[in-house]
């Protein structure tokens, strides 16, 4: 199977939604050391406390739901789009160009912590929306997974992070449906 694996435009946001695991319901942010050592794995400035956790946590779930509807084809729900406004608002991007004479977005002076990795979250969506990439981010539709994964499909129609998983229980279960129904 190939790899599921986002480009690097979309890595942070895979990374953020899949620090946690909805099956055992293990969140790495609230691990021993979990949150200053995702923030500091993603070269994010200062520190994270309980406002940091709070509002990656937050992030993380807006993000999953906007996954979630890029996997089934619908709209982001009202909610989760107001959320993700606020959050990104406060976490303003700056032009910067680059001495090759390209140019990034990154992260306004000031920022840290949460606000920082906000920030680059932010830039690595507009990266991927630009690139026409940001759509083939998905969480898988199985409810109790929502993993996120990156759909490398040539028709981009993915549902499932992993066909051998949760694809063939999904698959199962409508078999046993469709037998149930006929018996």
């Amino acid at each position: 199977m190939a790899s599921r694996t986002a480009p690097d435009s979309l890595r942070l946001v895979q990374d953020l939604v899949n620090t946690l695991d909805i099956e055992t319901g293990e969140d790495t942010l609230t691990a021993d050391g979990g949150l200053g050592g995702f923030l500091h794995d993603h070269g994010v400035p200062g520190r994270g406390g309980a406002t940091a956790l709070g509002e990656l946590q937050e992030l993380r779930e807006a993000l999953r739901e906007v996954c979630l509807a890029h996997t089934s084809g619908t709209a982001v729900p009202e909610g989760t789009a107001r959320t993700l406004d606020r959050m990104l608002a406060a976490a303003p991007l700056v032009l910067a160009v680059q001495p090759d004479g390209g140019a990034a977005l990154r992260p306004a002076a000031g920022l840290g912590g949460a606000g920082y990795l906000t920030a680059l979250v932010a830039a690595g969506i507009a990266t991927a929306v630009a690139g026409g990439t940001w759509t083939r981010l998905k969480a898988c539709e199985a409810h109790d997974c929502r993993w996120v994964f990156y759909d490398k499909s040539p028709a981009g129609r993915s549902r499932w992070c992993t066909m051998a998983v949760c694809g063939s229980r999904a698959k199962m279960r409508t078999y046993r449906a469709r037998r149930a129904e006929s018996e």
